[in-house]
This record gives C-alpha cells, structure tokens and sequence, in this order.
C-alpha cells in the first residue's frame, strides 16, 4: 500500500478554512421553551462543538494529555471511539483516505488531525515546530458521532448522538497523573459510559465524589425539547447539567454550586455560564433521528403501540408526546421521579444524586442508542420488555413482547 507522507498531509491543511469561534456570550436564565432567534442555536452549534470552556486546565495543566496524545496513533484513537470530522479534511486528504494512501499507524497523523480541529470534541493545539502544547475537550465528545461515511469512525457529524463508542475511562487512564488503582477503575467502564459522580474537578485538583464508580450510560442529547430534564435522576433542568458536567466534570472555568450534593466551584471568571442559554438554544434544536427505513416491522409495531398505551401499561409514565412525565409534577421546576423500587433500578447511583430518585427517561431513537438503563444493564430492547414483564407481572406472551420491540424500534 502506498504511504502518503505526513509532509504531504500538512501541507493539504492549508486549504481548510479556519473553523468559526463562539458567538457572544449569552445569559442562561431562559425558559426552555422560550422561542429565541436563529443565531442563539448557531452560536451554540459552535459552543457545543468547539467551546473547551478553559478547560485545558484540567486536560492540559492537571492530566497532562498534551504529552500523550503525540505517541496515540489514528488507529488507537478511533479503537477507543474517537471521531474524525470528515467536513474538517481538506479535498486532498479525503482522497487519500479513500485510497487509503494515509498511514493511520503513524501518530504524527494525529497531529495533523488535532491541527485540522477534525478530531470531534477534542482541541488541540499545535505549534509551528509540530509540538502539541494543549488539550480540550468540548460537549461533543460525549455527544456527537459521526456517520461513518468515509470509513468506521470518520465521516459527518452527528451532533447529539451519544458516542456509545467512547471508552473515557480508556481514554483517561492514558493520563501520568492518575495512580495504577485509579487507571485500573477507569479500565472497567467500558465502551459508551462515564461515571459523572465519581469525581469533579474545582480549578486547581481533582475531587473525590464518590467510590467504588458506578458508570452509567452516555445518552443522547437529541430530542430534548419539551422534556426539561436531562439527567437520569432530574436533578434539574438541563441548563443545570450542562453547568455541572462543563465545570465540574469537563473542567471549565466556571462556577458551580449545588449544596444537595455537598458541591461548590468558585472560578471567576465564569466561562461556562454566560454561554449556557445558547448551548440550551442549539441542544433543543437537534431533532430525534428516524429509525431506518426497513429496521422495524410496521403491522407488529402498530399492534405494540396498542399494548403500550393499554395491557403493557407503559404509557403510564413514558406519557405522549415525550415519553416521559417528568413535568408532570405540581410545577414545572418540580420533577415527577420514582424511586429505585418502583422501576426495579439499582439504588446505588441515585443514592448519590441530589434527588435519589430516577426520572421515566423519554424514549427516543432507541434503535441508536444501547444498551438500555442507566447503567446499561438491558443489552437490547427485548430485555428492556423482558424486565417489565417481570416486574410489574404483566403476563405479555412472547408475540406481544416482540410487538412491543417492534414498536420501541419505531420512536
């Protein structure tokens, strides 16, 4: 196979644009529901993809990944789920790629990819003299993917699609700054999950939360209009989330505070909050994809939907038109959530959550996103079935369950 040098690869970088900065910044206290301008979602569009917050304090400062990342080649980095922009690429590169023409065990290549900003949800920055001097992370590590148009982990952004993909624990055990225990937990987590209560980061060090880690589930951040919370447990509305995961979690300079859970971050100036309202604009604007055309059987769905609104009983709390009744409560600042027992969870990871309890979660495109649960112990949506049918003692014949698989496959 002919090898296109790295030389030639750089070289191309010159015929990309430079990506676009973030728009102003936007206060958050907005109603979820509020209509607001166009350019509110475009300008979180580019907070979402490339906004770090500041927070190669934490990546660059404290973790060190700068003077990691330069020995991971392509290929290592896409075996633990990172993505490659394809629209980043210039005209030349992509060719190559397609011939494959590009030496993808080569960790210069990373380089260039950090340098071309095509690597989704991570900023480096590298020098004139090909040195990486500093790393990010933004909101579309976690959340985006990509179509995979080119090749397996390269192609178009999917922005909101959970990157069930992504091994952060593989990822963060890469780090020199974390002791062999602490890598040996992260190994655990897996593809697609992340334990955002296991610690958080206050500007200076890293904070104990809480141990043995309990990884749950990456969700997808589509679909979200009308639910009003995000999180598995709705400890508030999502605008509060993405406070407590740009600061605490992702490390940006910001501050956060939230004396349920005993946590206070004080970094003045706040980067994160004045671009809140925008990122909220831009995450409920991003649509629930289609199932596949052909991925679900239209006459058993049909029967499904009227067992999930009648003998199934699902509708009961996964309630049209989101699936949920979260804001079903007395106001909507107070969700209506359940308790570990009424829904057969592990209590484990709500016990750590400002309310210890769980939110019915909305169900939408479920054919992207498994396994299923908070903690992902439903494989498939069959197991999902199979769990309720036990739980709540419903009697569903094995037809019925697969209708109602049918009809899940559907949303």
């Amino acid at each position: 196979m002919r090898l296109v040098t790295v030389t030639v690869f750089v070289i191309a970088v010159t015929l990309v644009f430079a990506v676009p900065g973030v728009g102003p910044q936007l206060h958050a206290q907005q109603s979820p529901d509020a209509v607001r301008p166009a350019k509110r979602a475009f300008d979180g569009q580019a907070i979402f993809r490339y906004d770090t917050f500041g927070d190669e304090q934490l990546w660059t400062d404290v973790l060190r990944m700068h003077e990691v990342l330069p020995s991971v080649t392509p290929v290592t980095a896409l075996s633990v789920g990172l993505k490659v922009d394809v629209d980043a690429l210039p005209p030349g590169a992509v060719e190559a790629l397609r011939a494959n023409a590009i030496n993808l065990n080569d960790p210069a290549v990373t380089l260039t990819l950090l340098r071309l900003n095509a690597v989704v949800g991570v900023k480096g920055t590298v020098s004139d003299t090909g040195q990486l001097t500093s790393v990010g992370i933004t909101c579309a590590l976690c959340h985006s993917s990509v179509d995979d148009s080119l090749a397996p982990g390269i192609g178009h952004r999917l922005d909101g699609w959970a990157n069930s993909d992504l091994n952060v624990g593989a990822i963060a055990a890469l780090s020199p700054a974390f002791d062999a225990a602490t890598k040996a937990e992260f190994m655990t987590w897996g593809p697609g999950k992340y334990d955002p209560r296991h610690h958080a980061f206050d500007g200076t060090k890293i904070v104990a939360l809480n141990t043995p880690s309990l990884p749950v589930v990456i969700p997808p951040a589509y679909g979200l209009k009308g639910v009003g919370f995000e999180t598995y447990n709705g400890d508030g509305p999502i605008s509060y989330w993405n406070s407590y995961v740009g600061v605490g979690q992702m490390g940006g300079h910001g501050s956060f505070s939230d004396p349920r859970i005993g946590l206070t971050i004080t970094q003045p100036p706040d980067l994160v909050t004045p671009k809140l309202g925008a990122l909220l604009d831009y995450q409920l604007s991003l649509k629930t994809p289609k199932p596949p055309a052909g991925s679900y059987d239209v006459e058993a769905a049909g029967r499904g939907r009227a067992l999930f609104v009648t003998d199934a009983g699902c509708a009961s709390c996964h309630r049209a038109p989101n699936f949920t009744d979260v804001l079903d409560g007395p106001d909507r600042s107070t969700p209506l959530l359940h308790s570990p027992e009424s829904v057969g969870q592990d209590p484990a990871y709500a016990g750590r959550s400002a309310t210890r309890l769980y939110r019915t979660t909305p169900l939408r495109g479920l054919q992207q996103h498994p396994p299923y649960f908070h903690d992902g112990s439903a494989p498939t949506l069959r197991a999902v079935v199979e769990h309720y049918d036990q739980l709540f003692r419903l009697g569903l014949s094995d037809g019925e369950k697969s209708d109602l698989v049918e009809y899940l496959k559907s949303l």
